[in-house]
């Protein structure tokens, strides 16, 4: 069994990433992605997830945050799908509910290997410090879709910053649930003996 760690890096026209992440953890993050709120958020994730997340990114933020958080959300989804390497006896499902406040959000995962994303749910505000509110959905799906998960997410309240912060630790912990090991589990948790 490997140590479920990896490093993926990229370097395009509007970003240069690099990014580790540790699937078995403590908690730790460095993150430096230029936009404080998207920090926060990804420390959060790191936190309540368990994993342990290295983040550096020169993104074009004179534009705006966008490639800058889509490019992350694609190299840290990357780095999951390389960490967990073949899924072999992982527990594959989890859900989790979580509230901050008055509001709360909702995570189903299944650790597939076939990218699918759902969303439900709006926004309060549309922008939080200089992190535009409707990139939390971006990217949680730009992680779904290069960490090979089949992810549900919904959430609601009457603040962004609360709501997209339940957003980050719901699907954090839903995906520490779904890729811890099952120790009574042998080879993919799947019959037909891969993911």
């Amino acid at each position: 069994m490997s140590d479920r760690t990896a490093t993926v890096s990229r370097e395009t026209a509007e970003t240069t990433i690099e990014c580790t992440v540790a699937i078995h953890g403590n908690g730790n993050a460095s993150v430096d992605t230029g936009i404080g709120f998207f920090d926060h958020m990804l420390e959060s994730f790191a936190k309540h997830g368990l994993f342990d997340l290295e983040v550096d990114c020169d993104g074009d933020l004179e534009i705006d945050d966008h490639h800058t958080v889509e490019d992350v959300a694609i190299v840290l989804g990357e780095a999951v799908d390389e960490a967990l390497g073949d899924r072999s006896g992982i527990v594959r499902y989890a859900d989790r509910r979580v509230p901050l406040d008055e509001a709360v959000a909702d995570a189903v995962v299944d650790v597939s290997g076939r990218p699918r994303f759902y969303f439900e749910g709006e926004f309060s505000q549309d922008v939080i410090g200089e992190f535009t509110s409707d990139m939390a959905r971006h990217f949680a799906e730009s992680l779904a879709m290069n960490a090979g998960l089949t992810l549900h997410l919904e959430v609601d309240g009457e603040n962004a910053h609360h709501e997209v912060e339940a957003l980050f630790k719901t699907l954090a912990r839903t995906l520490d649930d779904a890729t811890r090991l099952d120790e009574r589990r042998e080879g993919t948790p799947s019959t037909k003996g891969a993911l």
